[in-house]
Parts: C-alpha cells; sequence; structure tokens
C-alpha cells in the first residue's frame, strides 16, 4: 500500500506518519513538506519539498508515487494569521487541495483521500445547540474557516460529481506534544518551562481564558484519521471530538499545578481574537458508529506530556 502525507512536517503530519509506521507497517510512506526547515518522521521513505498550489508540481508528485491513499493535512492552521492575510490562507488551503483532486482525474487514481476540514466551520453557536454534529450549520466567524468550508464543500463537491472515494475529517481542536507554541496550551506550557529556568519573570501572559473548547489528544485525532480512511464511507464527513470542552482557564490551571514554582497571570491583549467562540463541543457519534474510534488519553495525560515536551524543547535550546 502507497500513502501520501501532506503537510508531512507540521504537527500533526509527523503524529500520523509516527502512527501509521506502527499500524500500516507494510504500506510505504511518502510526504510532502513546504520548507527545508520541516522535518519528517522516520516512517516516511520518501519526502519532496513541494509547492501544492503549483499545478505542475503536484502532478508530477502523484504521477511518481501514485498514492492508494492521501491524508491532506497540508493548511495554514494559525486563524489569528488568517485575519492578518486573508488571501494567503484561502489560496493555499483551497488551491492545494483542488490540484490534488484533479490531478488524481487526469491521471485516473482513485485513492481514498482525507480531507481534513476543522469544527472550525461552525462558528459561534449557543449552548442550547451543543454538541454539534455533522449536521449543524456553517457560520465561519474567521478566513481561515471559510477555508475550511471550501476544502470541506469541494471534497463533497467531487465525490458527488466524480464518484471520489473523499471522506472529511472536521477535528475539533488538537493539543498535544510538538504543537507550534503559537497554539494555546505549548504557549502556556513553554512560559512555565522557561519561568521554571530562570529565563523569564514569573508571569504568564494570557488571552481570554473563558473560552471552552473540546480538545482531543493528536495521537488520538491521527488514529481517527487512519480509520475513517479504512472505514468511512465516502462522501461523508466526520466529526472527531472527544465530547468534553474544557476551559482555557482550566487548562492553564493544570498546566500551573505540574510546576512548583508560583507564577502570576497578566491579560495580553495583543493575544485576544477579533471574533472568539465562547464555547464549541462535538458530538463524534457517527465517527464512533463507522470505525470504532474512542479517544484513549485523557486531558491530564496530554497536557502533562505537553509540559515535557516543552521543558525538553527548553533544555534542547
Amino acid at each position: 500500500m502507497r500513502v501520501l502525507i501532506t503537510g508531512a512536517g507540521g504537527f500533526v503530519g509527523n503524529h500520523l506518519a509516527a502512527h501509521l509506521g506502527q499500524a500500516q507497517s507494510n504500506a510505504q510512506l511518502f510526504g510532502t513538506t513546504l520548507f527545508e526547515s520541516e522535518t519528517v518522521h522516520t516512517a516516511i521513505s520518501e519526502n519532496r519539498l513541494i509547492d501544492l498550489k503549483d499545478d505542475a508540481q503536484t502532478r508530477a508528485l502523484l504521477a511518481d508515487c501514485r498514492p492508494d491513499a492521501i491524508y491532506h493535512l497540508a493548511a495554514q492552521a494559525f486563524v489569528p494569521r488568517s485575519f492578518e492575510d486573508p488571501w494567503e490562507t484561502l489560496e493555499n488551503n483551497i488551491l492545494s487541495q483542488l490540484n490534488i483532486i484533479k490531478v488524481c482525474l487526469d491521471l485516473k487514481l482513485r485513492p481514498r483521500i482525507l480531507v481534513v476540514s476543522s469544527a472550525e466551520i461552525y462558528g459561534a453557536v449557543s449552548p442550547d445547540q451543543l454538541p454539534l454534529d455533522e449536521d449543524s450549520a456553517i457560520r465561519p466567524t474567521n478566513p481561515y474557516s471559510v477555508s475550511k468550508v471550501a476544502q470541506d464543500m469541494l471534497g463533497l463537491q467531487y465525490h458527488l460529481s466524480h464518484d471520489l472515494p473523499i471522506m472529511r475529517a472536521r477535528p475539533f481542536n488538537h493539543i498535544g506534544p510538538g504543537q507550534n507554541s503559537r497554539f494555546v496550551a505549548p504557549a502556556f506550557a513553554m512560559q512555565i518551562a522557561s519561568i521554571e529556568e530562570g529565563q523569564r519573570e514569573a508571569v504568564i501572559n494570557v488571552g481570554n481564558l473563558t473560552a471552552k473548547r473540546d480538545f482531543t489528544d493528536v495521537r488520538d485525532i491521527v488514529r481517527a484519521y487512519r480509520l475513517i480512511v479504512e472505514k468511512g464511507q465516502p462522501g461523508q464527513a466526520y466529526n472527531v471530538s472527544s465530547g468534553l470542552a474544557h476551559s482555557i482557564e482550566q487548562l492553564l490551571k493544570i498546566l500551573l499545578g505540574l510546576s512548583e514554582i508560583e507564577i502570576e497571570i497578566r491579560v495580553d491583549p495583543a493575544r485576544l481574537r477579533p471574533v472568539d467562540v465562547p464555547e464549541i463541543r462535538g458530538d463524534s457519534g457517527k465517527l464512533r458508529r463507522d470505525t470504532g474510534w474512542r479517544p484513549s488519553l485523557s486531558f491530564e495525560e496530554t497536557l502533562q506530556d505537553v509540559l515535557a515536551d516543552c521543558r525538553h524543547r527548553g533544555e534542547q535550546g
């Protein structure tokens, strides 16, 4: 079996490669990265530096590897950046996926394709609308979520119009070791690690602590992705979620409780989003019924691993 992971050098891509390397030991894994600075997991047998927005590069890639399955992870995924340069996010996320699909059609390839959308597409909701399922209304509140709506609908459209075996994943908040420190859990954890090393004053800078999010360990998320590709129904969308909402304040308190240093909390206006959803929580019942997936790691276990990873990163300089 030949498997292509786009965005293989990213946070999720590395975890997915590690998981597939164990779960599908006979599979040959191919990867793509956009920047030379990105590194991929050793399970990737061949990685290509490529801009998927370029049709010719995408064509050459798929003609060479001719995958049986594609996990399309490559995307600009940082919401604040999408406000700073909306078109960059829209172009990158939509055109890359469109090129992959069109080239598969041109080359008469029919891999099982996982399009990674996002729970961000559901936008702002009232408490009585929770938990969100796949039939919930789509209300994007930022340019990133608009790009994910487009990716999601393109996946559905090409399944309906060309009968391509495309599944759509709608993951809720990712969390786990190796995540970029722009995101909330490692942002806090890196600050704690620096404080413990005496490299900064004992102050944590925060944004909105009242927001509640449905966090799932990235290692559980990539296992869900594999199961969707293996057992999911083409054309279907699948929420990937724990079904539990934790506030950012709770997340921070757990991390602070793992440190023996007394740390002050300060609000940083730069960390506040123009639009922030008070609570989001997902229903992953369809995923569980179709694939048998269940989360295996608790919120507390994940945060312990996040802080340990950030301490290690701090020690490495």
